[in-house]
């Protein structure tokens, strides 16, 4: 019997889970992303101006929104929030109004409505480019993961049903898919099986 996804050696944690376990390429365990892309400096700027086109918001409000509207694959941070307010605040695009407790909006200013007329043709809310990464990321990875388990499966028939010498075959060709997964990542040119095939028997020949 083959093991499932869900458990198992060759479940999440194992081999099958490769591609979603801590530290790996999914992200944070049991393969969930640590968060989107990084906002860009200029994502950022240009996604306070829209949001601020709407209506005045807050500095917290405009990082929840931009999370919210993206689905958390676009997610600005307060580091790179606040310090482009005051730069914005500088530029005099934006200025700060008084709000309710201690919430302290801010809006456009006349200069800042007329730079959004001129430029806004030209801006993509970032919040909408972040949610196309993420699904292409998304995408990428879920058709490793279904190539990932399939593998998972094919190695643990060889396991249950295989000789010895099986297993010790098996063993070596996924040490190798491995290490060729990995110089993928390093860049390096990986010949395909059938290639690196035909190249063995044009040795034998020679």
């Amino acid at each position: 019997m083959i093991p499932g996804p869900p458990g198992g050696p060759f479940g999440p944690g194992g081999f099958g889970g490769f591609l979603g376990h801590e530290g790996g390429p999914g992200g944070g365990r049991h393969g969930r992303r640590r968060g989107g892309p990084r906002a860009k400096r200029g994502d950022v700027r240009t996604g306070i101006l829209l949001l601020l086109e709407e209506e005045p918001r807050s500095g917290y409000e405009i990082i929840r929104e931009g999370r919210e509207r993206s689905g958390g694959a676009w997610r600005p941070s307060s580091g790179s929030v606040y310090p482009m307010l005051q730069q914005l605040e500088d530029e005099g695009l934006i200025e700060q109004i008084e709000g309710e407790g201690r919430r302290r909006p801010y809006k456009l200013t006349d200069e800042g409505v007329t730079y959004l007329e001129e430029q806004g043709p030209d801006l993509t809310p970032p919040w909408e480019a972040g949610a196309d990464a993420y699904a292409d990321a998304r995408s990428h990875y879920e058709e490793l993961s279904t190539q990932a388990y399939q593998l998972a499966a094919a190695a643990a028939q060889v396991a249950q049903a295989g000789t010895p010498e099986q297993v010790e075959h098996a063993k070596r060709l996924l040490a190798e898919t491995r290490r060729n997964l990995y110089l993928i990542l390093a860049e390096e040119d990986v010949p395909a099986s059938g290639e690196a095939a035909g190249q063995d028997e044009d040795s034998e020949d020679a």
